[in-house]
This record gives C-alpha cells, sequence and structure tokens, in this order.
C-alpha cells in the first residue's frame, strides 16, 4: 500500500490572520493510479493552529539522547558497500539494508542493525529524516523501534543521509497478515500485537511532557522483533500535537490510503484521534486479514471497512468476515469484542473516538476474557471494565459512521459480550 502526500513539506508559518489554504493532491504516477479521486481535499481555514515555538521537535541539544553519530564508511562497512544481499526492502524514504556494528556496550560484541538510506528525493525526504532523529532521540519505550544512531555527511559523493535500528528479525506485521504468508499469525498472537501497538501509541500520545501525533499508523509500520514483541516504526511523518488550548495542528494531508482519518483528509486538520481511527483500521485488519484497501479484490471487497459493514449488526454473519486462515469457531467470542474497540476507534466524529489509553483498557480486557488464550505479555491493570467503557459510548453510537455511510446503528446486545 502506498504512502500518499498531499504536497511536499509543512505548512510554513502562517501569517497572523490566516487565509484559507487549498491542499490539492500531489500524486506520483502510480499513486495516482491507484487512488483515483477518492482523497479530494477541501478548502480549510485554519483558525487553531500550532504554536509558533512549538512548530518542531525538542532538539536533540535540548534533551539527552543516546544516538551515536556514524561515519559513511562505518555504514559501508557494516553493509558490505551496500551489497544486495544485505538488501532488506525498499520504501518511500530509500533502500533499507542490514548491516553489522560494534555493540556500544562491549564493543567485543557485534549486532545486528537495520540501515535506512535517504534516496534522492530532496527537501521533503531530508525532513522526515530530521524528524526521525529528533523523535526516536528523545523517546524510548519497548513498543518504539529503538533509533541506534544517523549519520550525515555531506561530500564530493553528495548528501549521505542514513538511520540505524535495532534489527527486527520477524519483518512487519503487514507481512505476516499477507496472504503469502506460510505460517499466518494465530488469533493470540494478533492481539498481543493490538496491544503492543496501543501501549505505543499511548505512550507518544499521553505519556510524555509532549504529545506525538504518529500520522502514518499502519501495519507496515510495526515490526516484530525476535521474541515477537511488536513496535512501532518509521516516524518520519510525525509531529508535536497541539499546544493547550488548541484543539489541531493544520498540516500538509499526509499519510497512506485506506487509514487516513477522514476529517484529516478533508480539512488538513490534524489530532491524535486521527490516529485512532487509523488504529480501528488496523484492528480490522487483524480480524478479517485483510488489507484496507486491495484493488486486486472484487470492487465491492476493495475497500476494507465498507465491505465489513453489512456483517456487523448480526453476530451470525461476523462470522464471515473472519480471517479464513483462523479457527473462527474457537475464536469468534473474542473477535467480536476486539470489533466492537474498533467500532469506538472509527466513531465519525473524532471527540467521540476513545484515547488511546481508553482502547489499551479495553483491549486488555479482550484478552483477560478470551478462554485458551493464555498471557501474551502481561496486561496492563485496568482502570475500568470493558463493559463501563463500553457503556460510557453507547449513547455515542448513533454518532458513528464509517465515511459517508451509516456506521452501528447500536451496539450488539449485551448478552454477546459476557458469553465469552
Amino acid at each position: 500500500m502506498k504512502c500518499f502526500q498531499f504536497y511536499g513539506g509543512e505548512k510554513k508559518e502562517e501569517p497572523k490572520t490566516p487565509k484559507p489554504d487549498s491542499v490539492q493532491p500531489s500524486f506520483t504516477d502510480n499513486e495516482r493510479r491507484q487512488s483515483g479521486s477518492e482523497f479530494n481535499s477541501q478548502n480549510t481555514s485554519d483558525t487553531s493552529t500550532e504554536s509558533r515555538t512549538r512548530t518542531q521537535f525538542p532538539n536533540l541539544s535540548e534533551r539527552p539522547s543516546n544516538l551515536k553519530a556514524f561515519t559513511f564508511s562505518e555504514m559501508k562497512q557494516a553493509t558490505k558497500n551496500f551489497s544486495r544481499t544485505a538488501k532488506l526492502g525498499e520504501g518511500g524514504f530509500g533502500c533499507v539494508f542490514k548491516g553489522v556494528i560494534k555493540s556500544s556496550e562491549d564493543p567485543a560484541k557485534k549486532i545486528d542493525v537495520a540501515i535506512k538510506q535517504l534516496g534522492k528525493r530532496g527537501l521533503q525526504g531530508h525532513k522526515e529524516w530530521v524528524t526521525e532523529v529528533n523523535v526516536l532521540g528523545v523517546v524510548e519505550h519497548p513498543n518504539l523501534v529503538k533509533l541506534v544512531g544517523y549519520c550525515a555527511e555531506d561530500d564530493e559523493r553528495g548528501i549521505q543521509r542514513l538511520l540505524i535500528y535495532e534489527y527486527m528479525p520477524n519483518g512487519s506485521v503487514e507481512d505476516h497478515l499477507s496472504i503469502k504468508s506460510v505460517i499466518p499469525l494465530t488469533w493470540a498472537m494478533r492481539l498481543r500485537i493490538a496491544l503492543d501497538a496501543a501501549r505505543g501509541l499511548t505512550y507518544l500520545h499521553e505519556e510524555m511532557d509532549f504529545q506525538i501525533i504518529f500520522r502514518d499508523f499502519k501495519s507496515s509500520n510495526i515490526l516484530l522483533d525476535e521474541e515477537w514483541n511488536a513496535k512501532l516504526s518509521d516516524f518520519g511523518l510525525a509531529r508535536l500535537g497541539p499546544p493547550e488550548g488548541l484543539t489541531h495542528v493544520s498540516t500538509a494531508v499526509v499519510g497512506t490510503i485506506g487509514y487516513a482519518a477522514p476529517e484529516y483528509i478533508q480539512t488538513g486538520r490534524l489530532t491524535s484521534k486521527s490516529d485512532v481511527w487509523s488504529f480501528g483500521v488496523f484492528l480490522y485488519e487483524l480480524i478479517t486479514g485483510r488489507r484496507p484497501l486491495d484493488r486486486n479484490r472484487p470492487r465491492s471487497e476493495q475497500k476494507l471497512l465498507e465491505w465489513v459493514k453489512p456483517y456487523l449488526s448480526d453476530a451470525r454473519k461476523f462470522q464471515l468476515i473472519l480471517d479464513p486462515r483462523l479457527e473462527r469457531k474457537q475464536i469468534l467470542k473474542s473477535a467480536h469484542k476486539l470489533s466492537l474497540v474498533a467500532n469506538r476507534c472509527l466513531s465519525r466524529l473524532p471527540k467521540t473516538r476513545p484515547k488511546m489509553s481508553e482502547v489499551l483498557e479495553m483491549i486488555n480486557q479482550v484478552v483477560e476474557a478470551s478462554i485458551g488464550l493464555g498471557n501474551p505479555e502481561a496486561p496492563l491493570k485496568p482502570k475500568k471494565t470493558f463493559e463501563e467503557v463500553e457503556a460510557k459510548g453507547k449513547r455515542r453510537i448513533r454518532d458513528m459512521k464509517i465515511g459517508d455511510g451509516s456506521w452501528l446503528g447500536r451496539v450488539w446486545a449485551s448478552k454477546i459480550m459476557k458469553t465469552c
């Protein structure tokens, strides 16, 4: 699934009297073919914008950082001169290689790393590189991929910008949800991944002295380490949340088709609830094993959220959308509950979506209520029960919609939730 960008770079400092800006799409040829006109942006008036003192992430010089500065020669040596055999993949940012470097803690020990090399994309690619360094240089959490260091050299060979991460040997969640995956993720693993991803987003949104909005949450940006712990990666599009007293940040509209929240696409107004919407889409990915947008499927099944809608109001029909590679009868009740969490995240009105800490509490309840799934990782002790959190949102269900269509008219009867 391609990453789209409606125009390059962030908005420039705005005048004292803001004027409406037109957010116009600027797809690559390939992206234009894939997306058509489904993401046409509308004019937006930025009446509540980010503070001029908070337009950048906390600078590395202002906060402690353990990042190591590598030379380009060290990167060539680590990757055997960027050998094709060391290449792990290629994305919008550039190529990613597997490398081997000396451990900073024990120079006699060598460790595997993933080295991402910035492609020749110009200014915007450099901005994403700087953002990654500034974000991962000052944050640390078990469910965020660790940035080991960076390389920044300018010489006769040109501009060299590289990022060095901890190596994640089990690839991305997207890889394992793919129909090409030899061994699909079990339901227990999917719940564990949902927990880990929710913990990572909760940390970014609520557990620091500044808020970070991921802005490109998706299954390909969730990586799995050697113990199958899920960690969020690729922070090149991340932004600081709005300062106290303001409701949103006005930005260029960027993200991935199928994941981006509708109000963000339409207005360019970004909040943490945009990430919550993306998380809801991801939960349906885990439930169905399908991508949010798949042009290879029949027309009526290409958009995941539209395809699942007719199956959600009837528990008997619901099993038809479960990933056929799973034991449907065994996971049905647990999947029911996880879909209710997804529905809360996919409320049409951003204000009615839960915070990520509330989402995390609900997912913990799903895990604890699931029989035979064991303990994927010590769940956080919830402050509220699943039923209490769900009841809080029942009065708002009538507002829940996906896109322009109606969402659930009501939540399933509580007896369905209590059967697990």
